[in-house]
């Protein structure tokens, strides 16, 4: 029986996520008709707009508006725009969700994007994006100079692995005259679970603390790798999150340092250099909450430098402290109260 034009439409439909980058062999293949008819067949399903085509000649993929995967990369010119990139590419697949989810994406998906085209100094980015597993998955990845190592320039910091704590306090940017540097702050904490992947380094934000990542980005090389992940049932949104970190008068007022990034994992936290590194920038903030978990040990100079001469020198700065082990405590106490 001879197919209509509607059983093919609904062929191709029904099997393009399968195929993304084969489809039109397999309509021709399976409907014995030519490789052009069958290319015409999608051409057609993009002006209904059921189908999103992306790339040129061989490296052409369609995808399903409002499907479930989409991948792509795009050319990092100073004419693009996040939001328009959203609109095109991704809106359509979440635009099912309820808001508070569908804003986080869009906040966090927008603030990464424009990191990529405003700060990697790179010339391609990878977009991909999945829902599977009751999962929302997002990955960015351009091929620029790598955000560590671009905040370890900006820093003139001995050692890359450092580059995270300055990175995690917020408030931190490269370019102050345009960015307030809190994109990757309130990214990292509305989604579930969020990776960054650059020189080497690979570090995950889950439950309020950095943490050395055990995922790995293969092949990875030159550049910076993001993938943020959120549950499709989460009920929080972007503003409970940072209502958190608010400030009535002053906005973002608050932040927590995990206080081990700011040595190797194996040394331990004495000097006063390590303080100030640790408390670099943090004059920006009302509230600082320190986190000592992971940290065996303090000195009384480090102690000092942190509770008595950067406070005497910011007066207006609260400094709390949390998940102190009992020789931790001891020092700081003492320290206070010297």
């Amino acid at each position: 029986m001879q197919k209509t034009r509607k059983d093919i439409s609904s062929f191709i439909l029904a099997n393009i996520e399968d195929h993304s980058s084969d489809i039109v062999n397999v309509v021709a293949n399976t409907f014995n008709v030519s490789r052009q008819r069958a290319h015409a067949y999608i051409t057609r399903e993009i002006k209904n707009g059921k189908i999103i085509k992306v790339g040129r000649t061989n490296s052409t993929r369609y995808f399903l508006v409002a499907g479930n995967h989409i991948e792509f990369e795009l050319k990092l010119q100073q004419n693009l725009a996040e939001d328009q990139v959203w609109i095109k590419y991704l809106k359509p697949m979440l635009i099912k969700f309820p808001e508070s989810l569908y804003g986080i994406c869009y906040y966090g998906f927008t603030e990464i994007l424009n990191n990529a085209i405003e700060h990697s100094d790179g010339s391609v980015v990878y977009i991909a994006v999945s829902i599977k597993n009751q999962k929302i998955e997002m990955e960015i990845m351009d091929n620029g100079v790598g955000i560590f190592k671009k905040i370890q320039d900006a820093l003139k910091l001995e050692s890359i692995r450092e580059s995270i704590l300055h990175l995690s306090k917020g408030k931190f940017t490269t370019d102050p005259a345009r960015h307030t540097g809190e994109g990757i702050f309130f990214t990292s904490r509305i989604f579930d679970n969020f990776s960054i992947f650059s020189s080497n380094l690979f570090y995950t934000f889950r439950n309020e603390d950095w943490i050395h990542s055990t995922e790995r980005k293969e092949d990875f090389g030159k550049g910076t790798f993001i993938k943020m992940a959120i549950s499709t049932r989460s009920k929080k949104t972007a503003k409970e999150v940072m209502d958190k970190y608010a400030d009535a008068e002053i906005g973002f007022g608050k932040t927590i340092v995990a206080v081990a990034l700011s040595a190797d994992p194996n040394d331990p936290h004495v000097s006063r250099s390590q303080a100030k590194r640790l408390m670099m920038g943090l004059e920006k903030f009302r509230t600082i909450v320190l986190d000592f978990r992971g940290v065996k040990l303090v000195g009384q100079a480090f102690v000092d430098e942190v509770f008595r001469v950067f406070k005497n020198a910011h007066p207006h700065i609260e400094i709390h402290y949390l998940n102190a082990n009992k020789e931790v405590k001891e020092m700081i106490e003492r320290g206070k109260s010297a």
